[in-house]
């Protein structure tokens, strides 16, 4: 475990030691807001080129579905992110194919969202299912392992399906709607890179009782595949327009008829538990301080009512008891398995084998050589 230091909270953000790797300046100003706001001049350098640019990049799309059913793949979870970026998609007259990954755990609002999307943007759809039993069994290692990393099957997932389908129907552009504006501040310790498959293979062998095989994974060798022999390229469209999340989520109510169902991330019930508590429980790590920081440099509120937001619960009490009956039910493992999971002391990836230090490299090597 990484070693306790003095309690100390950024000045200008509210990201703090929870994050055991966070640097503070002599002004008490933190490395993470600090890197966010050199990233959001980079998109503020791309959205200075203007709609021309945006117009390239458009042409782009098209040109490359000329003679294809789909000119793009839109990855969608019903969420605001993916649902507006669907709204611009048809704005701009880009024919897309709406993908969703079904890992057994969205909300009923999700599925709606998605269906009223497709339907009222008539964009056809389809739902990519995982093998329940593999996928159950993958995330109970992830579980077991005690890491923050609990939600690494379904961040790999995402990306292998979504490169799979879109292969098949030799689609070049994948459109997400991940954006700096809302997610722009995520530090390492929370996030370890899900492109490790020494790390994940090792956490589904050491826990695990299944060896997947229908599993969409998703390695730096797949990534390079589909990037550089496939020629699939990923657009985060949201980072080329002006994006207000709350402009952008009563617009989708009014002329799409989207419903709100809660919190970020809140359409999958696993994604809700394991940020909204159990990172909470085993870390003290309260995933709304990375989204509110983001927030803050973004001016979309105040520090002091980020500060106020966080003196609330990060979850609610009597929901959470339901869910975690509903959770242990579905993973097919008793209430007392799942209490000693949660009371398990947690861990960090470099606590297990993994190859850092060789993607580190090779990243570094492909951004200087390939990303211009």
């Amino acid at each position: 475990m990484t070693k306790q230091r003095d309690y100390q909270q950024c000045t200008r953000c509210v990201m703090d030691t929870t994050d055991p790797e966070i640097v503070f300046s002599e002004e008490g100003i933190c490395n993470h807001c600090t890197d966010f706001i050199q990233k959001k001049e980079e998109v503020r350098q791309l959205k200075k080129l203007g709609q021309e640019y945006l117009d390239t990049i458009i042409s782009k799309i098209k040109e490359k579905g000329k003679g294809k059913k789909y000119d793009a793949l839109l990855g969608i979870s019903g969420g605001v992110d993916s649902c507006y970026a669907a709204y611009l998609l048809k704005q701009y007259g880009i024919r897309t194919l709406l993908v969703h990954l079904d890992n057994g755990w969205n909300t009923n609002d999700a599925a709606i969202n998605i269906k009223q999307i497709a339907t009222r943007l008539g964009f056809d759809y389809m739902s990519y299912v995982l093998d329940w039993e593999e996928f159950k069994d993958i995330q109970l290692s992830f579980l077991k392992a005690s890491v923050v990393e609990a939600e690494t099957p379904t961040d790999v997932a995402i990306p292998g399906s979504l490169h799979k389908v879109a292969a098949s129907h030799g689609i070049k552009y994948i459109i997400s709607g991940g954006n700096l504006a809302t997610e722009g501040i995520l530090p390492k310790l929370w996030h370890y890179n899900a492109k490790d498959t020494k790390y994940f293979n090792y956490i589904q062998k050491t826990y695990g009782k299944l060896k997947p095989k229908k599993f969409p994974n998703f390695s730096f060798e797949k990534e390079f595949y589909y990037k550089m022999i496939k020629g699939i390229k990923i657009i985060y469209l949201l980072n080329y327009v002006a994006y207000d999340k709350d402009e952008a989520k009563q617009l989708l109510i009014d002329e799409l008829g989207w419903k709100d169902y809660g919190g970020k991330h809140h359409e999958s019930v696993f994604t809700k538990f394991i940020q909204s508590y159990l990172l909470v429980k085993k870390f003290n790590l309260d995933y709304r301080k990375a989204t509110l920081s983001s927030q803050i440099i973004n001016n979309a509120i105040t520090r002091d009512e980020a500060l106020a937001i966080l003196k609330t619960p990060a979850y609610n009490e009597e929901e959470i008891a339901k869910d975690k009956i509903y959770i242990a039910k579905k993973l097919s493992i008793s209430m007392d398995e799942l209490e000693q999971i949660i009371e398990k002391p947690g861990k960090y990836y470099y606590e297990y084998p993994n190859d850092e230090k060789r993607l580190t490299m090779i990243y570094n090597l492909y951004r200087k050589f390939f990303s211009k």
